[in-house]
């Protein structure tokens, strides 16, 4: 019999806070995290918005030794990693090692620093290079330090699923708590890539958006949206098995009640025609959480602001949930933080958890004309109070990768 699986921790660093309480206070609020990029000189630039984090202090979370053999992105998935161990109450002394693993990811990995030595070799030679190049570039890392820092000797690996990595690493830490092979993982993913060639090979794909409003760059499912907006941080969850949780009387926040991952198999950077992927993503994900479609209180969708992937995700929900799709609250919370790559469906999961406990739906800030192709609710402008008893995430990446997830309300 399958484990039941649950969430009792969580931790970020985001352009909205670089705390769950903050971030969630501002998603409330509907603030927006996107201003203008400081990390590098845009004068040449076509875009010139992000979503950065402000004021992280990597010295808060380890010593400054410790900074300087990480890239930033491992960094964001230690300090937030840190906060949700604290947020779970885990014990470490008290915790089997071997049967604590961590599941983490990241899009592109370490691109800063690879940028920084890369330049480094040009102009001094490659016996400057630095010998902690590789160890800090390589997407895996985040994983291996979060392991190392915790004393996680259980399972350690990495998910690369693009914009559905964040989605997959939980689901994947949800099959192996499910099937009994862990009792605690750490899962989520961290992403630093507003730096100079990411933002430059982005524009160049014509993904991005080059509005220069920070407060309408990222307006998913509007009319005259242009292109996503590139955003960085960390999300990370401590998931457990509901024996294990309960046996250490730990405070629950939620439950993964559903999983579904597929690939569209059609195109590098398009999304399949009327959301085929996703929508087979979602099915599956309702039909293990053993519910039908109707139930669903919430989508936090992909959303990227992006042409094609608003039009071709609304499509797929109409799909799956019929008429039901005009009834339900569907937002994209990348409207306030840009779009976390990697760490997106992390970010956004601890959004679901949130508004399941707290009872609100965020919205969609920065939608204000109508497209006839995305004509569902997108809470526009302004959340709301809602009962919601099962929210589902979607996240769907380059390559074709589909993520879904269904979390359930937590009920004593």
């Amino acid at each position: 019999m399958r484990k039941r699986v649950v969430i009792t921790g969580m931790g970020t660093i985001n352009p909205l806070g670089n705390h769950v309480s903050t971030f969630w206070e501002n998603i409330v609020h509907g603030k927006c995290g996107v201003t203008p990029i400081q990390g590098f000189d845009t004068r040449d630039y076509k875009v010139k918005v992000a979503g950065e984090v402000k004021d992280f202090h990597p010295e808060d979370y380890m010593d400054r030794r410790e900074t300087r053999r990480m890239d930033r992105y491992s960094q964001f998935a230690i300090a937030a990693a840190t906060q949700a161990v604290e947020d779970a109450g885990l014990i470490l002394e008290e915790i089997n090692g071997e049967r604590f693993g961590v599941v983490v990811g990241s899009g592109v990995g370490g691109i800063g620093t690879l940028e920084q030595e890369h330049k480094k070799l040009l102009e001094k030679g490659p016996n400057r290079v630095s010998p902690l190049l590789i160890p800090m570039i390589i997407t895996n890392m985040a994983a291996g330090n979060i392991a190392i820092r915790f004393g996680a000797k259980g399972i350690c690996t990495n998910v690369v699923t693009a914009c559905a990595t964040g989605t997959h690493t939980i689901g994947d830490a949800y099959r192996l708590l499910q099937h009994g092979e862990a009792d605690i993982i750490i899962a989520g993913g961290a992403e630093a890539s507003i730096t100079p060639v990411s933002i430059a090979g982005f524009t160049s794909l014509t993904a991005l958006s080059t509005n220069p409003d920070p407060l309408t760059a990222s307006r998913p499912f509007d009319a005259h949206r242009d292109g996503f907006v590139m955003g960085e941080g960390a999300g990370i969850v401590i998931l457990e098995t509901l024996e294990h949780a309960q046996h250490r009387k730990a405070k629950i926040f939620g439950e993964i009640v559903g999983y579904g991952a597929t690939c569209d198999a059609y195109h590098m950077t398009s999304p399949a025609p009327e959301g085929e992927g996703a929508a087979r993503a979602m099915e599956l994900a309702i039909q293990e959480a053993g519910i039908v479609p109707e139930q669903v209180s919430y989508i936090n969708a992909h959303g990227t602001s992006t042409s094609y992937n608003d039009a071709f995700e609304t499509a797929a929900i109409k799909k799956v949930f019929g008429k039901y799709a005009y009834q339900l609250p569907i937002s994209s919370t990348k409207s306030m933080t840009g779009h976390l790559l990697g760490a997106a469906g992390a970010v956004e999961a601890i959004v679901c958890i949130k508004a399941l406990e707290e009872g609100f739906v965020p919205a969609t800030i920065g939608y204000e004309t109508p497209d006839p192709d995305c004509d569902l609710d997108y809470v526009p402008q302004q959340g709301r109070k809602a009962k919601l008893s099962y929210a589902l995430s979607n996240s769907l990446g380059f390559g074709g990768h589909n993520g879904t997830l269904v979390f359930k309300k937590w009920m004593e």
